[in-house]
């Protein structure tokens, strides 16, 4: 009985189909991560934090992140990396990630469905100053509409202006104030701390609230 010859060709195609299938079986799962968390230990889950839907906690504080753009939780993961925005949880966390793995689970977060966006009706915000100061800002101190940065309603513009609208208010007041004590400092021309040290304590609470408030509707006559 002759034995099989075991050709040079017949090797090519073995190790080609190995290459084919080598992606596939180690692509990175963001899915995976947000659920169970990363391949080193430290990377821990994001769901428990930021709820099974990505929505956030907001009796917690915990940030929604479903719905945001994958730039922007890219950016903010390198920025906990780096430094540049310090928390004592999402440091280690992030740090614990891997670039593809950062890759995959804010692309699979971006790809989870958000609640829709807030409509603010400029209706009556000559008597309401916190809707003045969302909507048009305050010139006076160099603060620019919250809205003319972040986008209508509130909805967020790309990598560097993420939602505001929905997110718990603790959340929104924690980073105003990180903004404000120097713990954050990745805004584009450090925009963000300007704006934030030139607010009152009492506006940054109100803020806060303004955007964390649930879909407003306009009253009818």
């Amino acid at each position: 009985m002759e034995r099989p010859v075991n050709t040079p060709l017949s090797r090519v195609v073995i190790g080609s189909l190995l290459i084919l299938a080598w992606p596939s079986a180690h692509a990175v799962d963001g899915q995976k991560i947000f659920t169970q968390g990363g391949h080193n230990p430290a990377a821990m889950a994001c769901l428990g934090c930021h709820g099974p839907d990505g929505k956030g906690i907001a009796a917690a504080g915990f940030p929604r992140l479903a719905g945001l753009p994958a730039s922007y939780l890219s950016k903010q993961l390198a920025d906990f990396r780096s430094g540049s925005r310090k928390q004592a949880v999402m440091e280690p966390l992030a740090k614990a990630l891997d670039e593809d793995e950062i890759t995959a689970v804010s692309t699979y977060l971006a790809s989870l469905p958000a609640d829709p966006a807030p409509d603010f009706r400029r209706q009556q915000i000559a008597n309401d100053p916190v809707s003045r100061l969302a909507l048009y800002g305050d010139w006076s101190r160099q603060i620019p509409g919250c809205v003319q940065c972040h986008g209508p309603g509130g909805v967020g513009v790309g990598e560097h202006f993420p939602p505001l609208a929905g997110q718990p208010a603790g959340y929104l007041t924690a980073q105003l104030n990180a903004w404000r004590d120097g713990s954050r400092s990745n805004d584009p021309n450090q925009l963000m701390v300007g704006v934030a040290k030139a607010m009152t304590e009492e506006e940054v609470k109100a803020i806060a609230a303004f955007f964390a408030q649930p879909v407003r509707q306009e009253a009818k006559p």
